[in-house]
C-alpha cells in the first residue's frame, strides 16, 4: 500500500462515502492521513454506569436510543428524552426546554454526556436503577458528538512498550475529525485504523522508532527538523491520529503547522527571487517635483503617508522592481499615496529620452503635455495601471484621481465592462468624457494615456502598453508574478508593484501570505476624521437606535443595515441559523419602521448587473437604507452614509466588523456603528466590547487572532489557510522560523535542485492562491 493510492483501492468505500469524502478533499490514502482531527476526546475520566450514585458528576460515552420530544405531564414543559447506551449499562437523560436536542442527536449517534446524576421513584424497572427501585437519570446534561466509545480500544491505541512496570498502556485521547454529510468522524476513525493495521503507517510509542512511517519520504530537510526539534513525517502522522498523550499530539500539530507555513514561504521566496532578478524601471523623482504636486492640496500628508512615499521612492530608485504592500485602515489615505507616487512615475521620461526624473512640470512642459493629450506631438512618459476587484471600486478610484489631478495636463482613463472614460475632457477641462474602447486602447498603446484605471479588463490581451512602469493593485490578493509580467509583456522591464489593502492583517499572517512583499503601514489617520462612535445595543435599545437613524436620514444622510443571512431561516429546521436575513429585514424596515424612506437590498446571490445597479442607486442617494450581507465589507465608498447597524454581530469576526463599520468612515461627518446581538455569552460580549475600544484595525486583528478558535477565524476561508495553518499564525516565532528557513534554502538553491523531495512536494501542492 502506498500513500498515493486511491482510497477506493485501499478500502471498501461505497459511492455515498466517496462523494462525501470528496467534499472534504479526500480521494487518496495520503489525503485521509492529512485529514487531521479537529480535537481529541479524553476518555480517561469516563464513568461506568454500574457505579452511579445520586449527586455524582459523571462523564459518559455511548450511543443514543429512544430519542423523542415530549411535554411534562403536569407542567407541559417541552423536553427531549433519550437513553444513553454505554458499554456497562444504560441511563436516561432529559433536557427540559430543549426539545431540539432530540433532532440534533438522533438514534444511533455516538455522544459524550456530562452532568450530575439525579434520582426519581419508579413503579417499574428503569434503564438504571438503584437497590431501592429508584431510577437514576441525567437532567439537562451537556452533550456533544463523540468519535468512539471507550471500550472500543484496540491495538492502535495500546502502547506495546508498556508503562514503567512493563504493563501495556492504553491511549485515552481519541480523535474527533471534521465531518461531511455522509461521512462521520466515527467512520474516518475506523478507516484510518484499518489503514494503519494494513501497514500504511507503523505504530509508535512516545519515542521515535526507526520503523515509524518507513514507506514515507519526509520532504522537510533533516537539518530543519533537528534545528526546530520537529518529529519526522511518519512519526507525526502516527502521533496526530493516535497520540499517547497531549505532548505527542501537540508536537505533531506543531510539525504540520510549520510544514504548511513553510511551503507557502518557499513559494513566496521563489517568486521574490525571480522578481528581483529581472530588470526594472529606474524612477528618480526630484524633491521639487514631489513637493510641487503635494503643494496643490490644502492638507499636509500625515507622518505615515510621508514615510510611505519615502519607502516607495527609495524602491523606485533601486536595482530591483518594487514589491510592496501598503496596509492601512479605511480612510487612512492609501489612494492619496497611490496618486502621488503615480504622478512621480508619469512625469518621468523613458530612459532613452531622459535618464532621471524631471522637476515639477514647468509651464513649457505643461504646454508640451497638453499637446500630447491632443495627439499633436510624440511625447513619451512612463505609464501606470491601477486595478481594482470591482467596477464600483475602479470607478471610485477614477473619480478620486480626477479630484487629485484636476488642473494638471495628465490624462487619466477608466476601462470597465460598462465602458471607457477619459479625463480631462476637451469640452470640459474639469470633467471627463465617455470614449470608445478602441480609441482608448489606441491611446494607451502609443503612450498618450499615462494612467489607466480598471478592473481585470486591464490584463486582457487587447490592452497594450508603451512604457508600463508601475502597477497598483487594490484588494487583489490573487495578483501574482505571471499577471504582472502579462501586463508588461511588450517591455523587457518589470513594472514596480504596489498592493494596497484595507483589511487589518495580523503580523504573522502578513509575513506569510505576503511573504514576497515589503510591508508599509498607514497607521495615522488624516486630521479632521472623527472616531466612529461604536455601541453594543441590548434588545431594549433598538427603538432608540431607530429614532437616531431616522434623524440621520432626515438630515440627508444614508445608512447600512447588515444581516448574517440572505433568506429567512426555515422554521421547520431546528438546525437552521436563527438570524436576521437581508430579504425579510428589508421588507420589515420598509413596511413597518421606515416607510417614508427608500430601502434597497444587496447580497452575493444577486447577478452582477443588479448588484452594480443597486450600488449606483445607493451611491447617487436614491436609496437611503441599504440592507446587505457582508458583501459591502471592502471597497464600497459612499461618503454620505454615516450610520451602520449590524444584526447578529456575534456571527462576524472582529476584523470583519471593523471592515464593515469602516464603510461609514468616508467623510468628516460624525459616524455611528450599532452592534445588535442576542447572545448573552460573556466571551462574545467581551469580544464585541473590544471593538468599541480598539484604536485601530491592527489592534483588532491581533486580538481576533488570539481570541478566537482556529476554526472560527474569519480570515481562514479568505486566505486559503487550513485550520492547523491558522493555529500556526498565533505563533510569531514559528512563522518567523518558517520564513527564515525558506529564505535560507531559496537563496542558496532557488530551484531546489539539492532538495528533490522538497521540490516534488512543492510542485504537488500547486499554486498558492489567496482570495
Amino acid at each position: 500500500m502506498n500513500l498515493s493510492d486511491k482510497l477506493s483501492d485501499a478500502l471498501r468505500v461505497d459511492e455515498s462515502h466517496t462523494k462525501a469524502l470528496a467534499r472534504l478533499g479526500v480521494t487518496t490514502v495520503r489525503d485521509l492521513f492529512y485529514h487531521f482531527p479537529a480535537r481529541y476526546d479524553d476518555l480517561s475520566g469516563a464513568t461506568q454506569t454500574g457505579s452511579l450514585a445520586k449527586g455524582q458528576k459523571v462523564t459518559l460515552y455511548g450511543t443514543i436510543s429512544k430519542a423523542k420530544v415530549s411535554k411534562g405531564w403536569k407542567s407541559k414543559i417541552p423536553m427531549a428524552q433519550a437513553t444513553i447506551n454505554t458499554v456497562s449499562g444504560k441511563v436516561k437523560a432529559v433536557w427540559f426546554h430543549q426539545p431540539y436536542i432530540a433532532k440534533m442527536f438522533p438514534e444511533g449517534v455516538t455522544v459524550k454526556v456530562e452532568g450530575t446524576i439525579s434520582e426519581r421513584t419508579t413503579a417499574s424497572g428503569g434503564a438504571s436503577q438503584n437497590a431501592m427501585g429508584g431510577e437514576f437519570y441525567l437532567s439537562n446534561p451537556a452533550i456533544t458528538h463523540a468519535s468512539v466509545i471507550p471500550d472500543e480500544t484496540d491495538s492502535l491505541f495500546v502502547q506495546e512498550d508498556g508503562d514503567e512496570h512493563g504493563e501495556p498502556t492504553v491511549g485515552t485521547l481519541f480523535p474527533v475529525y471534521p465531518e461531511s454529510c455522509g461521512v462521520t468522524s466515527r467512520w474516518i476513525y475506523y478507516a484510518i485504523k484499518k489503514l494503519i493495521k494494513g501497514g500504511a503507517l507503523a505504530t509508535a510509542s512516545s519515542g521515535v522508532p526507526p520503523e515509524a512511517g518507513k514507506q514515507i519520504v519526509d520532504p522537510l530537510p533533516t537539518d530543519v527538523l533537528k534545528r526546530l526539534n520537529l518529529p519526522s513525517l511518519g512519526t507525526a502522522l502516527v502521533w496526530i491520529h493516535a497520540p499517547e498523550n497531549n505532548k505527542d499530539a501537540d508536537a505533531a500539530r506543531k510539525r504540520f503547522a510549520f510544514e504548511e507555513i513553510f511551503f507557502i514561504q518557499l513559494k513566496k521566496q521563489q517568486e521574490r527571487h525571480m522578481t528581483d532578478s529581472l530588470p526594472t524601471w529606474d524612477i528618480r523623482p526630484t524633491k521639487e517635483s514631489v513637493d510641487g504636486f503635494l503643494s496643490k492640496f490644502p492638507f499636509k500628508p500625515t507622518s505615515a503617508q510621508s514615510k510611505a512615499l519615502e519607502d516607495i521612492f527609495a524602491d523606485f530608485a533601486g536595482t530591483r522592481a518594487m514589491s510592496r504592500l501598503l496596509e492601512g485602515d479605511v480612510g487612512s489615505g492609501k489612494t492619496f499615496v497611490a496618486a502621488a507616487t503615480s504622478f512621480a512615475v508619469v512625469t518621468t521620461r523613458p530612459p532613452k529620452m531622459v535618464q532621471s526624473g524631471p522637476a515639477f512640470p514647468k509651464k513649457s512642459d505643461l504646454q508640451k503635455m497638453a499637446q500630447v493629450a491632443d495627439g499633436k506631438q510624440d511625447f513619451g512618459n512612463l505609464q501606470v495601471a491601477l486595478m481594482a476587484p470591482t467596477e464600483i471600486l475602479a470607478t471610485q478610484h477614477f473619480e478620486s484621481f480626477v479630484e487629485l489631478y484636476r488642473g494638471l495636463p495628465i490624462n487619466v482613463a477608466l476601462i470597465t465592462s460598462s465602458g471607457c472614460k477619459k479625463f480631462p475632457s476637451k469640452l470640459n477641462p474639469n470633467g471627463w468624457t465617455n470614449i470608445s474602447r478602441s480609441q482608448l486602447l489606441k491611446w494607451v498603446a502609443n503612450g498618450e494615456i499615462p494612467i489607466l484605471i480598471g478592473t481585470h479588463a486591464l490584463i486582457q490581451k487587447t490592452v497594450e502598453w508603451k512604457h508600463l512602469a508601475y502597477i497598483i493593485i487594490d484588494e487583489q490578493h490573487r495578483f501574482g508574478t505571471k499577471q504582472r509580467a502579462a501586463l508588461a509583456r511588450k517591455d523587457k522591464n518589470l513594472p514596480h508593484l504596489l498592493s494596497m489593502t484595507a483589511t487589518p492583517i495580523p503580523r504573522t499572517l502578513a509575513l506569510t501570505i505576503y511573504g514576497d512583499l515589503d510591508l508599509t503601514l498607514l497607521d495615522v489617520m488624516p486630521p479632521g476624521r472623527k472616531p466612529i462612535i461604536t455601541k453594543n445595543v441590548p434588545p431594549s435599545g433598538r427603538k432608540e437606535v431607530y429614532e437616531h437613524l431616522r434623524q440621520e436620514l432626515e438630515a440627508g444622510r444614508q445608512a447600512y443595515v447588515i444581516c448574517p443571512r440572505i433568506d429567512a431561516p426555515d422554521e421547520t429546521d431546528e438546525m437552521a441559523l436563527q438570524a436576521k436575513s437581508v430579504e425579510e429585514e428589508a421588507k420589515r424596515l420598509a413596511r413597518e419602521v421606515f416607510p417614508e424612506f427608500s430601502v434597497g437590498v444587496l447580497h452575493g446571490k444577486m447577478k452582477s448587473e443588479k448588484k452594480e445597479d443597486m450600488m449606483k442607486a445607493f451611491t447617487e442617494g436614491s436609496v437611503k437604507i441599504l440592507v446587505a450581507t457582508s458583501v459591502v465589507e471592502v471597497g464600497v465608498n459612499v461618503p454620505n452614509a454615516t450610520i451602520i447597524l449590524i444584526e447578529g454581530a456575534e456571527r462576524f469576526g472582529l476584523s470583519q466588523l471593523h471592515q464593515l463599520r469602516g464603510r461609514v468612515l468616508r467623510s468628516n461627518h460624525q459616524a455611528y456603528c450599532y452592534l445588535f446581538t442576542e447572545s448573552k455569552s460573556q466571551p462574545t460580549l467581551d469580544r464585541l466590547k473590544a471593538l468599541t475600544k480598539a484604536a485601530n484595525g491592527f489592534e483588532l486583528a491581533e486580538h481576533d487572532l488570539m481570541l478566537r478558535g482556529s476554526g472560527d477565524l474569519s480570515g481562514k476561508k479568505q486566505w486559503g489557510v487550513s485550520d492547523i495553518g491558522m493555529e500556526a499564525l498565533k505563533n510569531l516565532k514559528l512563522v518567523e522560523a518558517a520564513r527564515a528557513e525558506a529564505k535560507r534554502i531559496v537563496e542558496s538553491d532557488v530551484f531546489l535542485k539539492k532538495y528533490p523531495e522538497l521540490q516534488k512536494a512543492l510542485a504537488e501542492r500547486g499554486e498558492v492562491h489567496f482570495e
